[in-house]
Parts: structure tokens; sequence; C-alpha cells
């Protein structure tokens, strides 16, 4: 495809905090940032195929109508159906939240309901997207994602310690 693609590295876990806020995690601040123009605006939807959410910086979205042709190009050629507006609808969706300096922003209760979110959030860079996730819907995945939920373990055992240290 066309064009720069922000790339998201790293992980990262956040409790939700005071005024219901959870934080976006420093190994992600400064790409969101860049691939947002500058602005402090986290793009967040629900993932089409797994329990988690996605974030990513608005100029994803400029990508967006390319991949929909991509897939449909793919679908075609392997007979599969393909409806267009049902996987627009699942990109184009997303919510744009403003995060503060410190990374604080509050997750919409709407898609925290369809990724099961309770008081935690893991975060996990996933190329062009951060996969956000609930600790126990990570765990409750198959062993494909063993090394994910290890990363996990150890980004809750850091928070932990860390707050121990308080």
């Amino acid at each position: 495809m066309a064009g720069a693609q922000s790339h998201y590295w790293g992980q990262g876990f956040s409790p939700r905090g005071e005024k219901n806020r959870f934080v976006l995690p420093a190994d992600f601040r400064q790409t969101v940032r860049e691939a947002s123009k500058g602005n402090r605006t986290l793009c967040l939807d629900k993932h089409h195929k797994h329990p988690c959410l996605v974030g990513f910086g608005e100029s994803r979205a400029d990508s967006f109508a390319e991949m929909l042709a991509h897939e449909e190009r793919v679908a075609i050629e392997r007979g599969e159906p393909f409806d267009m507006d049902l996987r627009a609808a699942q990109i184009g969706g997303f919510a744009r939240i403003n995060f503060d300096d410190s990374g604080r922003f509050v997750l919409p209760e709407y898609l925290g309901e369809q990724a099961q979110v309770g008081d935690e959030l893991y975060f996990h860079g996933g190329m062009h997207q951060i996969m956000i996730w609930a600790p126990e819907v990570l765990f409750a995945m198959g062993s494909e994602w063993d090394s994910v939920k290890s990363a996990c373990r150890a980004r809750m055992a850091e928070f932990s310690a860390k707050a121990a240290r308080k």
C-alpha cells in the first residue's frame, strides 16, 4: 500500500485511574501524536476479529480506501463474498479520543463494553496499530497468544512492583 504508515512497537499496562481515566503508555504517545498531525488524538475501535480494541493515529485512515479495494480484490480472487459497506463501517467508525501530555484519556463506555474492559488495559504494539486488551480476556485466548499473554503478565508485574515501592 502506498504512503508511509506509522509503526507501533512496545507494550504497556494501565489500571483505570482517577476520573475514570486510563493512560496511553509512553511507548506509543509520540507515535500516535505524530500520526495525528501533532495532535494528542488516539483513534479507538473494536478489533474486527479479536475481542480487543485497536488504537492508532488519525493518518492511518488515509490508507483505508486503498485497504478496502485490496481486500475486495482478494475476496473476488478467492471467490469469497465481500461486503464493502460492512467492512467500511468496521474500519471507519472509530472514535477520536483526546489524551493529555501524560497520556491520560477516558475510554468511551460503549468501546469498553465491546472489549469487556474492567479496570485494567494492556497495550501491545501491532505494527500499524496498537492492540488493547482487557487482561482477563487476553488470558482466555488460545495458545497462539502465549507470547502476548507473557508480555502482559510482565507489564502487570512491573506495575505492581512499582506501586508497592510507593
